[in-house]
């Protein structure tokens, strides 16, 4: 069986990228409006102890990304993580995981460009939303268009700029808290007892980890991305390069923060980073920052729209998706139209939807699309128990990170307003299922060709 399926999962597997190439690429892919703006969520569920909850999340993250890449270097698979859960489980875990992974990314992109389209009328007032969520998804698609190599130089630009903003903050949050900088602040200061550190107790502090997790996802790009690698063993140098830079950045940024801001002053409707430095009258910021969050954004969206359309040609490959899906256009630098087609239909459907919606329902939508990618993560990891010869730490490690991926989930619970969308998730994860046991079937019934 795992003969039969790699006969029609392999693809080329000479890359012509290096290690600290695809770390850039994952941190084009990672840094997005779940950092800048769902961070103030985070800040308003838990306060100070938000950075916690990075930490916890980094290293979650990690572990899901070291098992991914461990799999990837013995055994380079265009399906990546979908080819692992099938390998592990069976034909129904790879169907699972890819459709699992499409639809929740087709959302998560139809509420970044919504995102985006709200946070460009911060200049242009008189322009409806629909202009702008076509001009970016437009500009997206065009991205895809270009190939990988287009794609990665495009994103390594992009994560320079979105770093290098992060960086920014981080400066002037320094400069100001030695006083370099005139204002009239309110800073709290550093906590220093644990109710200022867990202001909302551990319940608060529980459900705030599913922000953080969310500000760490994109690893499944780039997991398909790391057939690009010339030497599929870097994977998981990249990997750990990638975030231990991104954790670093975070925290350090999340840090000065929390202790410039005051606790209830964060909303979900600015930036965290605007708010720390709000009495500091820096007319220039609130503009360079909402054009740092714009480029993230789009980053991300482009990423998510880059790795389902790929992703969609080797599952059509491998039956799980009608083989006309598999068509790439060789007069077109063998791009995958067909995928990239159903890509932008269903990324048209969601932008409708989060524009002709209430805002709430779509809310509870997109955060359903974020547990579906921590159910994924589940199964990366879950996957890799019998595929990977572990030794006792890597064990206890995957065991650890299931621990909490669990916990991130299953604090959705906690909060009111996440509360639907972990109940949307298990339907998506019903439907998925059912398709899943009716492709089996079907299966099975088929007369065997001799």
């Amino acid at each position: 069986m795992a003969k039969e399926h790699q006969s029609s999962s392999t693809n080329e597997t000479n890359g012509n990228m290096s290690w600290w190439q695809l770390s850039l690429i994952g941190v084009g892919c990672t840094i997005g409006t779940g950092y800048f703006l769902g961070s103030s969520i985070g800040i308003k569920v838990t306060g100070p102890s938000i950075v916690l909850s990075f930490v916890l999340a980094a290293i979650g993250t990690y572990i899901v990304f070291s098992l991914l890449a461990k799999m990837t270097a013995a055994d380079p698979q265009n399906g990546s993580f979908c080819y692992y859960a099938k390998k592990a489980f069976g034909s129904w875990a790879g169907f699972c995981c890819g459709w699992n992974y499409w639809c929740s990314n087709i959302l998560i992109m139809g509420s970044q460009l919504t995102a985006l389209s709200i946070l460009s009328r911060f200049w242009f007032h008189q322009i409806p939303l629909w202009v702008f969520a076509s001009v970016y998804a437009i500009l997206s698609i065009i991205v895809v268009l270009t190939g990988t190599k287009g794609f990665d130089r495009i994103e390594n630009v992009l994560a320079i700029v979105k770093t290098a903003a992060i960086v920014m903050f981080i400066i002037i949050a320094g400069m100001a808290l030695l006083g370099f900088l005139s204002g009239h602040p309110n800073h709290p200061g550093f906590p220093a007892t644990a109710k200022q550190v867990f202001p909302d107790g551990i319940h608060g502090f529980w459900s705030s980890l599913i922000y953080a997790f969310y500000a760490y996802g994109g690893i499944e790009v780039i997991g398909l991305m790391a057939m690009q690698l010339k030497n599929k063993e870097e994977a998981p140098k990249a990997g750990t390069v990638m975030l231990l830079g991104l954790a670093s950045i975070y925290v350090l940024s999340l840090g000065f923060a929390v202790v410039m801001g005051v606790h209830d002053t964060f909303s979900e409707k600015e930036s965290p980073f605007v708010t720390a430095l709000v009495d500091y009258h820096l007319p220039f910021f609130p503009h360079v920052f909402n054009a740092a969050i714009i480029i993230a954004g789009f980053s991300t969206m482009t990423a998510s729209l880059f790795g389902v359309t790929n992703l969609l040609v080797a599952f059509a490959k491998d039956g799980d998706a009608p083989s006309f899906f598999s068509h790439k256009i060789k007069k077109l630098k063998d791009l995958p139209l067909p995928s990239l087609g159903l890509a932008a239909v269903g990324l048209l459907a969601s932008i409708l939807a989060a524009l002709l919606l209430p805002g709430k329902i779509f809310e509870y939508i997109t955060t359903a699309a974020g547990i579906l990618i921590l159910f994924n993560w589940l199964f990366i990891i879950i996957s890799a128990f019998p595929i990977l010869k572990m030794n006792a730490v890597t064990k206890w490690g995957a065991i650890f990170g299931l621990f909490l991926l669990v916990a991130a989930v299953f604090g959705t619970l906690i909060e009111k307003t996440d509360r639907p969308g972990f109940f949307i998730s298990l339907l998506f994860v019903a439907i998925i299922g059912i398709a899943a046991v009716i492709k089996v079937k079907l299966g099975k019934t088929k007369p065997s060709v001799k």
